[in-house]
């Protein structure tokens, strides 16, 4: 490890991407306060993320389906859910999301401060996640309550507090099961109920199983997608020639590409956790067995041993090193549903305007650790010309 560790490697209240830009360039290995080892460099994240042998997920003490799970029965649970988030299974939601994110832009007020974080991310993120569940749009509230409140928790550190935040979305999980046990062979033909119909390896998914899925495919992913329309949406105004780009028209797989360059530039998704199965050298530093390892994605997707400038958006060069949403076996399996949310929300919100710009009197604020992208990030959405 290198000399002349800093002090001070707590990152509580921190922006998290200038504080791993800072410490990446002489410490690619860093141990933080709560003595967990963390990973800062491009190649140290691959390596551990690609290792699901000596760097496990089973991490939690919570029931996590699928990603605290490892080896073939990880495989059999994704082999089982990953069909509900394929390109097929997708398909027939395209027009939903599309009605749904016309029905929010056009709520939105023009030329006044929209925040696009809670006004247009958690917003659409609830409603999108809910029309492709099937869970009624009067949860609708409920979930925006729970958004807010999760993301003040996760900051607080506070461990009862985020437990409780936990409890009440597992009762709003149960709150759409329990109708559709009762109504058995009549219970309505959606995700959620095919859910609960879903087989691995012959034995069908018990109570806690199901809850932990839709757990993972929405409590994380909600807030996750708020975040990520913050960044796109703070980006786009910034950089008015790639906004105007977008508006001239381009395919869908280079709307994808700009919007996977924006978030590695600023990525939200900060880390995922891991823990050692035996001694590891990695970075020029041994871990003992039982290490507590955090992979930064963050930071790794700044690193400029891989990027050169991490801020120099360059979509065609950097997509094969992005790690947005993870590499190996763990990585992702929601990321064509997260794309597609992400790319209509962004091509409605470039259709029904004239700009997209920051609002002068209210500057955006960074999100701190640990939660990254920004906190509040408020925009003008000015109506088309005549």
């Amino acid at each position: 490890m290198p000399d002349h560790m800093p002090d001070d490697l707590s990152a509580s209240g921190r922006d998290l991407r200038a504080f791993t830009d800072a410490l990446r360039p002489r410490h690619r290995v860093v141990r933080n306060v709560g003595g967990e080892w963390v990973l800062l460099g491009h190649d140290l994240v691959v390596e551990a993320a690609r290792d699901d042998v000596r760097f496990s997920s089973a991490v939690s003490r919570h029931l996590q389906v699928p990603n605290g799970i490892d080896g073939e029965r990880h495989a059999a649970y994704r082999r089982a859910l990953d069909v509900f988030l394929g390109a097929d299974a997708l398909a027939p939601h395209h027009a939903q999301f599309r009605r749904i994110a016309a029905g929010l832009v056009a709520s939105l007020p023009r030329d006044e401060a929209v925040d696009a974080v809670s006004a247009i991310g958690v917003r659409f993120a609830v409603r999108a996640q809910c029309a492709w569940l099937g869970w009624p749009a009067s949860l609708e509230g409920r979930l925006v309550d729970w958004v807010a409140e999760n993301h003040v928790a996760t900051r607080s550190g506070d461990r009862d507090r985020t437990r409780r935040v936990a409890e009440e979305f597992d009762a709003i999980i149960q709150s759409v099961l329990a109708p559709r046990r009762a109504a058995g062979a009549d219970a309505p033909d959606d995700v959620t109920t095919r859910l609960m119909r879903t087989t691995v390896d012959g034995r069908p998914l018990d109570d806690p199983e199901i809850v932990s899925v839709l757990r993972n495919w929405t409590g994380g992913d909600l807030g996750s997608i708020a975040q990520c329309v913050g960044v796109l949406l703070h980006h786009l105004a910034t950089h008015p020639e790639l906004q105007q780009r977008l508006r001239d028209g381009v395919d869908d797989d280079a709307f994808d590409a700009v919007i996977d360059e924006i978030l590695r530039i600023d990525n939200p998704f900060v880390s995922n956790r891991r823990i050692t199965t035996c001694p590891v050298d990695i970075g020029g530093v041994t871990l003992p067995e039982g290490a507590r390892v955090k992979l930064n994605w963050t930071s790794a997707n700044r690193d400029e041993a891989v990027f050169g400038d991490p801020d120099a958006f360059d979509p065609a060069r950097n997509a094969p090193h992005n790690l947005v949403y993870g590499i190996g076996r763990h990585a992702c399996p929601g990321r064509l549903l997260a794309t597609l949310e992400l790319r209509i929300v962004l091509r409605e919100l470039l259709a029904a305007t004239r700009s997209i710009t920051l609002d002068p009197l209210q500057p955006a604020e960074r999100a701190v650790a640990p939660v990254g992208g920004w906190a509040h990030v408020r925009v003008l959405l000015a109506s088309p010309a005549g």
